[in-house]
């Protein structure tokens, strides 16, 4: 790994200084209209590990940085979103006063998740996504589908999804979304943090999952798919798992066809897909041989018996429990042990990582 950029370590001195200064500030400075800004718990430890990890392998190592010490003044409530500033124009204020510096993180970080096909999707012109910073908004000024671009506050989004989690978005920006003004208190240090034009409040809007039978398949009529596929490949890129994403996404077309009233699943993905440059019809079979149209938590795995048989989305081909053998510390499917258990998890759906591919008959005859 490369070595950490030492550029912030004035900052961190600085902060470390002041802690009692910001205490003090911030008492000084609340109201009433923020006073009730951190009822939502903080992202648990490994997500924001996680995510400074994601950070600094896209080049954001200051945010990154900040993340993984999670200094006082920072500390990201569950279900937010993350707009990283690009290192270059955060190092050119790196004289920030902790009060500042606090204040612009918390600008930039939006209360609810919103990943890239969100904005893309969800928003106009206009529209506006509420911060932690004293119920200021951020409003999405420019919006191109064919580039699949966003402006917020005029500032492009260089760099979407460098993290996605079921409670943590992350996404570069190429600067801040307002200029700073050291010198004026009066502002909270922030010029022009209301948004440029604010038409339309935009809250994350969550579906409950539909009725479920006990074969993991809707008894409606409904003609989609109630697992949201593309967000699965969009969280197992952000989790370092890529092959196994652009494998999922090449054949997703002819999975989200097939899968048409599927309303739970379970994905086993392992940290290599060596078929990538294998005939579609052969990779196809691989991926779904990978998938189960049920949703089984590792606690559940654990207490299914030994020999038990896995359905997957192939008709042909199920999986194996072999159970937790004495030599290996998780539990092992069809020889595969599952190294990263409930790695990704929803309503819908739950991922587990696994230490290699499932083998295929076609692939060991």
């Amino acid at each position: 790994m490369a070595p950490r950029c030492s550029c912030w370590f004035p900052v961190y001195f600085l902060v470390s200084v002041t802690l009692g200064v910001i205490a003090i500030s911030s008492a000084v400075h609340s109201s009433s209209k923020n006073s009730s800004q951190e009822v939502t718990p903080p992202i648990p430890n490994d997500v924001s590990l996680n995510a400074s990890e994601a950070l600094r392998r896209a080049g954001f190592t200051v945010i990154a940085d900040l993340l993984h010490h999670k200094p006082p003044f920072f500390h990201p409530p569950n279900n937010s979103t993350i707009f990283a500033i690009k290192d270059s124009a955060i190092t050119d204020n790196s004289s920030l006063p902790p009060w500042l510096l606090k204040n612009l993180l918390l600008y930039h970080t939006a209360t609810s998740i919103y990943t890239m096909q969100d904005l893309l999707n969800n928003t106009t012109l206009g529209s506006c996504l509420p911060t932690l910073f004293r119920q200021k908004k951020l409003s999405v000024t420019k919006i191109d589908p064919n580039l699949r671009t966003i402006e917020i506050n005029r500032v492009l989004i260089s760099n979407p999804d460098i993290y996605l989690d079921s409670q943590l978005a992350v996404h570069g920006v190429l600067s801040p979304f307002a200029s700073v003004r050291r010198q004026d208190p009066q502002s909270w240090g922030l010029d022009d943090a209301q948004p440029p034009t604010c038409r339309v409040n935009m809250n994350t809007r969550r579906n409950p999952p539909p009725a479920q039978a006990s074969n993991g398949y809707s008894s409606s009529s409904n003609n989609q798919s109630a697992i949201e596929w593309n967000r699965i490949v969009q969280l197992l890129g952000s989790k370092g798992y890529s092959s196994f994403s652009i494998a999922l996404h090449s054949v997703l077309e002819g999975i989200s066809k097939d899968s048409v009233g599927l309303t739970s699943a379970t994905i086993f993905a392992p940290p290599d897909m060596a078929l990538l440059g294998y005939p579609s019809t052969l990779l196809d079979r691989a991926v779904r041989l990978h998938i189960l149209p049920k949703r089984l938590t590792y606690q559940e795995l654990t207490l299914l018996p030994v020999r038990s048989l896995l359905r997957t989305l192939m008709p042909d081909d199920e999986l194996e429990i072999d159970g937790v053998l004495g030599f290996l510390p998780g539990v092992v499917i069809s020889g595969v042990e599952i190294v990263a258990p409930d790695m990704l998890t929803s309503d819908g759906f739950v991922v587990h990582g696994i230490s290699r591919p499932f083998k295929m008959p076609e692939l060991t005859a």
